[in-house]
């Protein structure tokens, strides 16, 4: 499962989005760590692996509610991604 595992000080919460067994308590030992998520920041701060994210998805991890409304988030606030603009060149006509 992908969730979110909960750092930082009383009344100072910094998360992170780490892979996990289900039945592990939530700031238990994890696979991996996918990212992190500080809602302390003003806007809130969301960092992510996206390549491991997509390899855990395929691998059938799920991901919590919150998970996945941040990294819908993070999606739709990304930057699209470059592509190069096709150039229209117009034979010469040699006659």
């Amino acid at each position: 499962m992908i969730r979110l595992s909960r750092r930082g000080a009383r009344k100072q919460p910094h998360y992170r989005i780490v892979v996990i067994e289900k039945d592990r308590a939530r700031d238990g030992r994890s696979v991996e760590v996918v990212g992190t998520y500080n809602p302390r920041t003003n806007p809130a701060s969301v960092e992510l692996k996206r390549e491991r994210i997509d390899y855990w998805k395929g691998k059938g991890a799920q991901m919590s509610d919150r998970v996945r409304k941040l990294v819908e988030k993070a999606a739709a606030s990304a930057p699209p991604p470059l592509t190069p603009t096709p150039t229209t060149e117009e034979p010469t006509a040699a006659a």
